[in-house]
């Protein structure tokens, strides 16, 4: 018996911890925080699948997400305003199960780290993703459509590690 009153072997799912990385944690990863974060809601894991993000950079620890970002991921239904950026560590590549980075320059910066101290290896999030693209582009300096095109090639890239996570737990 496993506790509850039911006879048969008691299932205990091992939790799956998933890090997001760009440069200044402000734009890319907290939107890939938060599109991950409803896709997992709505696939009925959040009680297995741990989500956070961060910054390869230092000079916007502890700030929201940009204005711009927060503004489109609402016009999708996400909330990121909540989010906090913080810079990466050393430890993350202990604690996550999954480092996904935004663009090369963040991979090889992360790389960096991974090499002196082992653990997860970094990848490109892209990777995960149906679409051309191999990194999602930084929207900080550009315009409205840079935020919308950063959100689509995350939301597909989402469906394709959500799908990965999936066969991993079965």
């Amino acid at each position: 018996m496993d506790g509850s009153g039911n006879t048969g072997p008691m299932t205990m799912q091992k939790p799956v911890y998933v890090l997001f990385v760009c440069l200044g944690n402000i734009c890319r990863s907290p939107s890939a925080e938060g599109v991950f974060r409803r896709a997992v809601h709505e696939a009925g894991l959040e009680e297995i699948i741990h989500i956070d993000s961060c910054g390869t950079g230092d000079w916007h620890i502890g700030k929201a997400p940009d204005d711009r970002a927060q503004q489109k991921a609402h016009q999708r239904g996400i909330d990121i305003s909540g989010l906090r950026a913080r810079q990466f560590r050393a430890s993350d590549l202990e604690h996550f199960d999954y480092i996904l980075v935004m663009d090369r320059q963040n991979l090889a910066d992360v790389r960096d780290v991974w090499r002196q101290n082992g653990g997860t290896e970094p990848e490109l999030f892209l990777s995960y993703g149906l679409s051309e693209h191999e990194e999602v582009p930084d929207p900080y300096y550009g315009g409205d459509k840079g935020f919308e095109t950063v959100l689509d090639l995350i939301e597909e890239a989402s469906e394709g590690l959500l799908d990965e996570i999936r066969r991993y737990l079965a």
